[in-house]
């Protein structure tokens, strides 16, 4: 008939050897999940490394595309004031043009030289050089309003030229923003793809995780388990050794006993005993006989 306990020993330690067993397998399953985990974040972290990148270049284009704006609205103001100064001027220009002489400056001019020199190199009656001197001042109020309007002609002009290179210049501006915002935008859809996938990534992370979690978290059940049993079995074990050595110790005595028996039969029969007989006879006498006691 078998042993209870060996039995139950038995069958603990096939449990362990099975616990072990899956543990074995737990513990590289779980290692793999969290080398997994590790070499994502560290992909993350690279991709945010790059997004960082990709925002600074990205806030230095915007603050050069506000700047640039700054100077186009700027153009666009001083252009707008100049185009009032046009419109100003113009209106300026429309009375002297209505009373322009009908003879150009230079025939004037022409005319006045001669007319001087005339009055100058000529002995003339007083009424006739009074008849040329009020030619002279008549022509001389015609070159005042040709060169009136010549000085407003010219700044019309040059107020012309300043508005149309405001304009150009506001345009270049615009057109450089233009070409900084579409790098920009760039920029942002190359975080925003970045981003996208740092987001799949981390899914993919978060996932492995869990798993890692879920095995550590199994792998911890089966290390309670297994030191439960451990437990019991050592408690078995025990409980084993005392019942041998329980057993061990009835078997001497009766060994014990048999000895003495013989020994006592062949001292009956006058045989001579061995000396291991002689020495258990002899313990056996001690143990029965006893003690003396002293009286006072």
């Amino acid at each position: 008939m078998s042993n209870p306990l060996k039995q139950r020993i038995e069958e603990l330690n096939s449990k362990l050897a099975s616990l072990k067993e899956e543990l074995d397998k737990l513990n590289p399953e779980a290692r793999k999940w969290a080398e997994k985990r590790n070499s994502i974040h560290k992909q993350i972290k690279a991709l945010r490394t790059k997004v960082d990148d990709l925002k600074e270049k990205r806030d230095e284009l915007n603050k050069k595309v506000q700047e640039l704006k700054n100077m186009r609205e700027q153009a666009r103001t001083e252009r707008r004031e100049k185009r009032t100064q046009i419109l100003k001027l113009k209106e300026k220009l429309r009375r002297p043009t209505e009373k322009k002489p009908i003879r150009n400056m230079r025939d004037v001019e022409s005319e006045i030289e001669r007319l001087e020199w005339e009055i100058q190199t000529t002995s003339l009656p007083v009424r006739e050089e009074k008849i040329l001197i009020d030619q002279v001042r008549a022509l001389e109020n015609q070159l005042l309003t040709h060169k009136q309007i010549r000085k407003l002609e010219e700044s019309f002009l040059e107020l012309q030229a300043e508005e149309k290179a405001l304009e150009t210049k506001a345009n270049l501006h615009h057109e450089k923003l233009s070409e900084l915002a579409k790098q920009s935008q760039s920029f942002h859809e190359k975080v925003s793809e970045i981003f996208n996938k740092i987001h799949a990534f981390q899914v993919d992370a978060d996932d492995a995780h869990q798993k890692y979690v879920e095995i550590k978290q199994k792998a911890q059940a089966l290390h309670q388990e297994r030191a439960e049993f451990l437990r019991q079995a050592n408690s078995l074990m025990q409980e084993l050794r005392q019942t041998e050595e329980k057993k061990q110790l009835k078997r001497q005595r009766e060994l014990r006993k048999e000895l003495v028996d013989k020994a006592l039969g062949k001292m009956k029969r006058g045989e001579k005993l061995t000396w291991e007989e002689f020495k258990v006879v002899t313990e056996q006498k001690k143990v029965k006989s006893p003690k003396k006691t002293r009286k006072g």
